[in-house]
């Protein structure tokens, strides 16, 4: 019996981005849920005419918007199997969905991260304070918890009930870290798989401002410490 999949797009004004990234998916997904986190361009009419189902998060941050994907999810009679997330951006290849879900499906894992190996991704594609911030808190994970995740990155698919189960709350940059860190504390199974990738369209809301890189650092590290002293 093949697994019901649907993934979860937070997006904020992506207009010339979102089309490339729903048609890109895979047919093995049921649903394509893209939501809208107060955007102000056409991403919401590009996404629901590119098929998708079209959700609007009017308080602004990545948790935000991935909490109301979770929080549709929720209240359909037959939840899915697997929930993937990715981003609006097309900086990943969504057609590699189908290897990340792959060792969730044939070999039982529980959580799957997207790694951004350096060998395939595209020059510029990641920023100095990506890559610093994904060393820093990968080294950090590696030091208090035996991680072994090399990556934050944000394309990743986790098993409907154990997401769930996570009781995720962060509402803004911290979203891809605790979901590692509640993961590690749970002691599920994970891995990584690696994964293109290249240059967004768009300017990046995060990375692409000084003010987004020092908010998402201060939000990983204070995840990581907050768990490194939690018992």
């Amino acid at each position: 019996m093949k697994p019901t999949i649907k993934v979860i797009i937070p997006a904020y004004n992506e207009a010339d981005s979102i089309a490339h990234v729903i048609v890109a998916i895979p047919k093995i997904v049921s649903e394509v849920i893209v939501v809208s986190n107060k955007s102000t361009d056409a991403t919401a009419a590009i996404a629901k005419e590119a098929g998708a189902t079209v959700l609007s998060e009017e308080k602004r941050g990545y948790g935000y918007a991935c909490l109301k994907g979770m929080e549709y999810v929720s209240q359909q009679e037959k939840k899915p199997d697997i929930i993937v997330f990715l981003d609006g951006d097309y900086s990943d290849y969504p057609s590699e969905l189908t290897a990340i879900v792959a060792p969730i499906i044939q070999k039982n894992i529980d959580f799957v991260v997207g790694a951004r190996h350096i060998i395939l991704r595209e020059p510029g594609s990641m920023t100095l304070p990506q890559r610093f911030g994904n060393w820093l808190a990968t080294s950090l994970m590696s030091l208090f918890f035996g991680s072994k995740f090399t990556d934050l990155g944000p394309f990743r698919a986790i098993k409907y009930d154990k997401l769930v189960a996570l009781n995720m709350e962060d509402k803004t940059y911290g979203w891809t870290v605790e979901m590692q860190l509640k993961a590690l504390k749970r002691k599920y199974t994970y891995t990584e798989v690696p994964v293109r990738y290249r240059n967004r369209i768009g300017v990046s809301k995060v990375s692409g401002t000084v003010k987004g890189a020092i908010f998402a650092g201060v939000k990983i590290l204070t995840w990581i410490f907050k768990y490194s002293f939690k018992k």
